[in-house]
């Protein structure tokens, strides 16, 4: 695991895709290597530049991106076009299409119009695209796994846009944090742009107060522009703490995935959680609800690691009626434990044993090998069990 593997980003006035940039070389990510993702793209020209500078007294790392000046208006498919050619990596093309379907969607809400049909301005520049295509392939770079935010800040007052005067924070970047929470901030001006609330929402698990880690490094990307408070984003960078004072628990950074569904045949679900939990979930189980109208239904849950996210994300949308997901990052306290083998007369079963306190341990026979020798000896579940639990004890 990296030294990198959790990130929080502190968001105090306002966040866009160069400041996020800065916040990842403070951090250590090499020029160079920035530098050969955005060449990796079929687009000639572009180029990336560091600047140490203070804001409001704080010194932090401010990114530019040079890249040719374009008229040229682009929809989400010429977007995935230029991933598609590139050289990047599949999945920095992947989570870089993620943030501009992302982007297409917030826009389509507020135009009207399929996310298909959304030309962008400003964010379909090639500056805009190296910035999600930097930071993306930054943040996997350092080896973060499990990035979390600040609330975002709203400002306030008007921006010049393609679209006329439009009020701050514009229609777009409100569409794009639906569901995020936000605080209000007396600065006038837009200070979170739409590439920056769509990549922070887009790589973020979870949004609220630092998680508990072990702070390895303070990092500040700077915003070109300047405000009353400093306009820096601090990405906070460490590693999950190891293991809990008391128990002995380890504690673990995952991701709760969940979604409600009244309008599903109850047959497919068992199957369902099955192929979950085949394609990576640690768990997965399912809540009766009562919804709308006093239809009755569920709530399908899924605890997943952080590598897991997508694939299972992608297998629900696939195999369900849902049309959106939720997803929370989680801390899971996981005691120790070992997986030993035990003799007994309806044969060999294995034991997972755990550590709950000093010297003190708890046992759970494997069901699938309690079921195969209760199946095998045309004996009850109950009775495998207590012979798997009197042999591991009888081990001392």
């Amino acid at each position: 695991m990296s030294a990198f593997s959790l990130a929080y980003l502190d968001i105090p006035i306002g966040v866009s895709g160069d400041m996020l940039l800065g916040a990842l070389v403070d951090a250590g990510l090499e020029l160079a290597i920035l530098q050969a993702a955005l060449d990796a793209l079929p687009i000639p020209g572009v180029h990336v530049e560091a600047a140490q500078v203070r804001k409001r007294g704080i010194a932090a790392t401010q990114v530019t991106i040079r890249a040719p000046r374009q008229n040229q208006h682009r929809h989400l498919a010429d977007i995935q076009a230029i991933l598609q050619r590139s050289a990047l990596p599949e999945a920095v093309q992947r989570q870089s299409l993620a943030v501009f379907r992302r982007l297409a969607q917030a826009e389509a809400r507020v135009h009207g119009v399929q996310p298909e049909e959304v030309h962008f301005h400003e964010v379909g520049a090639l500056d805009a695209i190296a910035d999600v295509v930097g930071v993306v392939a930054g943040v996997q770079a350092l080896g973060i796994e499990m990035l979390y935010a600040s609330p975002l800040p709203l400002s306030h007052g008007q921006v010049h846009t393609e679209h006329g005067l439009l009020p701050v924070p514009p229609p777009a970047v409100l569409a794009l944090l639906e569901g995020v929470p936000v605080r209000g901030i007396d600065v006038e001006g837009e200070t979170v742009t739409p590439t920056g609330a769509a990549l922070v929402t887009t790589l973020a698990a979870g949004f609220g107060p630092p998680p508990p880690m072990q702070l390895a490094r303070v990092a500040h990307g700077a915003g070109a522009r300047e405000f009353p408070l400093p306009n820096i984003v601090r990405l906070l960078l460490g590693r999950a703490t190891a293991v809990g004072a008391a128990t002995g628990a380890r504690e673990e950074t995952l991701v709760l995935l969940a979604t409600n569904v009244d309008d599903m045949n109850p047959e497919w679900l068992a199957p369902l959680l099955e192929d979950l939990l085949a394609k990576g979930a640690l768990d997965a189980w399912l809540v009766p609800l009562s919804m709308k109208k006093g239809r009755p239904g569920f709530e399908i849950n899924v605890l997943s690691p952080v590598t897991a996210v997508d694939s299972l994300k992608a297998h629900i949308f696939a195999h369900t009626s849902t049309l959106g997901i939720r997803q929370l990052a989680v801390v899971r306290h996981a005691l120790p434990r070992r997986q030993e083998v035990v003799e007994t007369t309806y044969g060999t079963i294995r034991i997972k044993v755990a550590e709950y306190a000093a010297g003190r341990y708890r046992a759970a026979p494997e069901y699938e090998d309690c079921r195969a020798a209760a199946r095998a000896h045309n004996v009850s579940l109950a009775e495998v069990y207590a012979a798997a639990l009197a042999a591991w004890r009888d081990r001392g």
